[in-house]
């Protein structure tokens, strides 16, 4: 007799987060959002459909390529977010006389690519956005910068470095080699040298682009300037002389790195990256990316830049904007790789366990007094083998256990277990809570800090 179940299975690209993963994530979308905060960065939502020709055209034609796209039940020309610098854009144009500039935003949503799975890339995938709106002012770009740093800082990674270009750099070089109507399609090369190489951008320039090998050869050495930021940008004044385009970009990224020493940032964490032109080609600025050091190979996991002309399609009102977005998933991927995610399941500290019954009103008091107290705590629903409950307590990953029998309770106390370290003790119900509090601030921060 054939089956009629169906096969429980995602698409490929997409996926279920078990509860272990979904912490981890709340976890890190919650710092993300606290670090935006600290700023003054203010939360926005947008649909995740919009009119086709919202999106479409925006970001170039790769970018397009993967776009989720289709007609909806109102035969209307539909498209699913592929990132929410776009919809920001839309955003602004509808909503500038009621927000008014400067608009700080933060978004945190998920967004839709139809490209190629990969090891921390999916189809779909979280991106959480900060973006300043409605300045042109290189203050708004160099606090991009400092946020990235702050909220690295935040996670718990110190070992990073923040990648850092202009575009006008590139573009001023372009135009004074006259090849400037050319530059799109030099860039999107260009944003593959360190996937494929020196050589196979220099072929992919002439090819594609019809550059020759010379000028392939001259945008490829300027790409690849190396040094201290003052040195590379000290060759640069020098490549750069007599296009106002390329020098306004030298002045911008100048400011920045000065300003940047001079709030403390570690020289290591910040560099200026000629070869960096990003994907996308709505950015017109300063641009960023971010690498670890300890897993290069898995990508920029924060990234964005400036983009002065996005609004356009929307507005006559100038509406420049700057801002970057942290890849949630990427991130994540690159945490479980170094160890630095939780293995617990579980939300709550504390596991109560049952004994009898019989005292459930004894247990539930209990939980209620540590939630009280701001400590997560589960009752276990079943009184069984107390060898049962410590395994599932171990399993989920709980970091305190709470055990009371008929006598236990009787004589007003409690056994106190913690599980990492297996050390029990017996305690009056009367400082209960102190105890499990003390335990739990001594477990978050060992060195007393």
């Amino acid at each position: 007799m054939a089956s009629n179940k169906i096969k429980p299975q995602t698409l490929r690209g997409f996926r279920d987060f078990l509860p272990d993963q979904m912490i981890a994530r709340e976890h890190l979308i919650d710092t993300a959002r606290r670090v935006y905060r600290s700023y003054g960065f203010a939360p926005i939502d947008t649909p995740a459909l919009e009119y086709a020709e919202i999106l479409v055209g925006q970001g170039g034609e790769e970018s397009d390529k993967q776009v989720f796209r289709f007609t909806d039940q109102g035969d209307r020309d539909v498209a699913m977010r592929f990132d929410l610098t776009v919809p920001l854009a839309r955003y602004a144009a509808r909503h500038i006389q009621e927000i008014g500039t400067p608009f700080r935003r933060y978004h945190i949503a998920p967004v839709w690519r139809g490209e190629r799975p990969a090891r921390g890339r999916y189809r779909e995938f979280m991106q959480c956005d900060f973006d300043t709106i409605g300045t042109a002012s290189n203050t708004a770009d160099i606090e991009t910068l400092l946020v990235i740093n702050d909220l690295f800082d935040a996670v718990g990674v110190d070992r990073f470095t923040v990648r850092v270009n202009n575009r006008k750099v590139l573009n001023g070089f372009l135009e004074k080699k006259q090849l400037q109507e050319s530059a799109t399609g030099i860039l999107r090369c260009l944003d593959k040298l360190e996937k494929i190489g020196r050589d196979a951008v220099a072929a992919e320039m002439q090819e594609r682009v019809g550059l020759s090998a010379s000028d392939a050869s001259n945008v490829l050495d300027m790409a690849q300037l190396t040094g201290t930021p003052d040195a590379v940008l000290s060759q640069l004044d020098g490549i750069l002389t007599g296009s106002s385009t390329g020098e306004e970009g030298l002045a911008h990224l100048g400011e920045l790195f000065k300003t940047v020493r001079g709030c403390g940032l570690p020289e290591d964490r910040v560099c200026l990256d000629v070869s960096i032109a990003r994907g996308l080609d709505y950015y017109t600025g300063t641009i960023y990316e971010t690498f670890l050091s300890d897993l290069p190979t898995i990508g920029s996991v924060c990234s964005g830049g400036r983009y002065d002309n996005l609004a356009a399609k929307f507005t006559s009102q100038q509406l420049p904007g700057v801002g970057a977005s942290l890849g949630l998933d990427r991130m994540l991927a690159a945490m479980e790789e170094l160890g630095m995610t939780a293995r617990a399941s579980t939300p709550a500290d504390v596991l109560i366990t049952m004994f009898s019954r019989g005292h459930l009103v004894d247990y539930q008091q209990a939980a209620r007094m540590l939630r009280q107290r701001g400590i997560g705590a589960e009752v276990y629903p079943e009184a069984r083998n107390i060898g049962r409950q410590l395994k599932y307590a171990d399993r989920r990953g709980f970091a305190v256990v709470l055990i009371a029998g008929t006598d236990e309770l009787a004589a007003g106390t409690w056994q106190v277990k913690v599980l990492e370290s297996g050390n029990q003790q017996e305690v009056s119900s009367d400082v209960l809570v102190d105890t499990v509090h003390g335990i739990l601030s001594e477990i978050a921060d060992p060195e007393g800090d």
